[in-house]
């Protein structure tokens, strides 16, 4: 592997390559939400964000509501949103226009690729307003249309989602559902959908009934055929993941990393208790998934049921420092210990992987857990952290230093904008295989002190 080295602030860095990073040189792309209220907009802006950033498109959401709530620091019944409140419209439109000033601070001064313009945008001029905006600054805009007739669905977004909003902060919830169905109609009064024929020139998304259809017009590029296949991929349907490392390795004792060892005496006894707990949770259309290496095989076996393998899921690939252990890479491999150190997302083991890499591996992954229902993931500990970095919103910097035990499943279930977290230890006991980062990250360092944060091994 070639690379170039230079020095920062007294510290020798690696310039790492990006090839297998999407880039996406074109101009800032503007997601703009249209629909009524109580559609998942602002569910769908979250989870597109959320994703986009997993896979490395710096992006970030604009609420127009939340700079409606600012500046007006009151309560807003449905009397402000009536398309005759004069005073009330206007301090909406210049709500909108400032926070398109912010988008435009953002790609300019945070150099964002992407934003995610969060409102109802239900009116022709504020569409208007909002392409002569994108057009003026050489944006591109892709509209996603969340249309929703099922009352039912309607009822439950409101129910779930709009009482616990500021909105209705202190209120009676019989009176909040309310009111809040009648700023809907607010709404209705003055919504005009995206036209197939007057707006085929637009690209867009339509999404009916939280995903039972879709309709897509003039996807331009490849960031917007990426948003497309992803929202064509998500559900709602109640279910949970569970995220489970393999059990503990003959590898794991003697804290060598990779490799391909079977199942420790103790490994062997969590994957029985790993069966008995999943027949505990009484899924009867759970999927079990595992990589192609022996430990997380072994471990699937012992539950007595069908899985399925994806080499997605394998290990990280550690290159030329496979099968040693953390003291053995610092004796015969220092600066590259250092150097991974430095930045652990981004640094390739030479002939191996870096965390970035494994992201965009891992990204198929993701697209099947969004499609399916109850999933159950025995991986390894540096792909359990970018999945669980996905589901929980973690930096690139924080991603690689996520706690993944050994012996411990992590029930995963979505809800409303987020995740929910449960931290199950299994009663098996295992190696710690953890390694926090160091305080010193120089090249130049004491061997002690790069080795400060390993674990302990035989």
């Amino acid at each position: 592997m070639e690379f170039r080295k230079r020095w920062t602030q007294g510290r020798r860095v690696r310039c790492h390559s990006t090839a297998s990073v999407p880039q996406f040189t074109n101009s800032p792309t503007m997601i703009v939400m249209v629909g009524l209220p109580a559609r998942g907009k602002t569910y769908i802006s979250k989870k597109l964000t959320r994703y986009l950033n997993w896979i490395g498109v710096t992006t970030k959401v604009f609420n127009v509501g939340q700079y409606r709530r600012d500046a007006t620091r009151s309560y807003n019944s449905f009397e402000f949103f009536r398309p005759d409140n004069e005073e009330a419209m206007k301090i909406r439109k210049s709500c909108a226009i400032a926070a398109l000033k912010d988008v435009c601070d953002y790609f300019t001064r945070e150099l964002g690729q992407v934003v995610v313009f969060d409102a109802t945008n239900t009116t022709l001029e504020r569409r208007e307003v909002i392409l002569g905006f994108a057009e003026e600054n050489g944006y591109k805009v892709f509209f996603v249309e969340s249309i929703c007739d099922d009352l039912e669905i309607i009822a439950q977004n409101i129910k779930q989602v709009k009482l616990s909003s500021p909105d209705y902060k202190d209120c009676d919830k019989e009176e909040a559902v309310a009111d809040f169905l009648k700023r809907i109609e607010c709404y209705k009064m003055t919504y005009i959908p995206l036209d197939d024929n007057k707006d085929r020139n637009l690209s867009y998304i339509k999404i009916f009934n939280v995903g039972s259809r879709y309709l897509v017009n003039r996807v331009q590029d490849h960031i917007q055929s990426r948003i497309v296949y992803y929202l064509m991929n998500i559900h709602v349907t109640p279910r949970s993941i569970y995220l489970s490392r393999h059990g503990e390795s003959e590898l794991n004792l003697s804290g060598r990393i990779g490799g391909d060892s079977g199942l420790s005496p103790r490994g062997a006894k969590f994957a029985s208790a790993l069966g008995t707990y999943m027949r505990g949770q009484c899924i009867s259309d759970l999927k079990v998934w595992t990589s192609h290496m022996k430990r997380t095989i072994q471990t699937a076996e012992a539950l007595g049921v069908p899985y399925e393998q994806w080499k997605a899921l394998n290990e990280i690939d550690a290159g030329v420092c496979e099968d040693m252990t953390y003291e053995e890479i610092q004796e015969h491999y220092p600066e590259e210990f250092a150097l991974r150190d430095q930045d652990k997302y981004r640094y390739r083991y030479p002939k191996g992987e870096s965390y970035e890499d494994l992201v965009q591996r891992l990204e198929p992954v993701i697209m099947e857990l969004e499609r399916q229902e109850n999933v159950l993931v025995i991986c390894h500990q540096a792909v359990m952290r970018c999945l669980l970095a996905y589901f929980l919103n973690k930096t690139a910097h924080e991603l690689p230093y996520l706690k993944c035990p050994l012996h411990t499943v992590l029930k995963l279930t979505p809800v409303a904008y987020g995740c929910k977290v449960e931290s199950v230890f299994l009663n098996v006991e295992a190696v710690n295989t953890h390694r926090d980062k160091p305080v010193n990250v120089d090249v130049d360092r004491e061997p002690a002190e790069a080795l400060e944060t390993v674990p302990d091994h035989i």
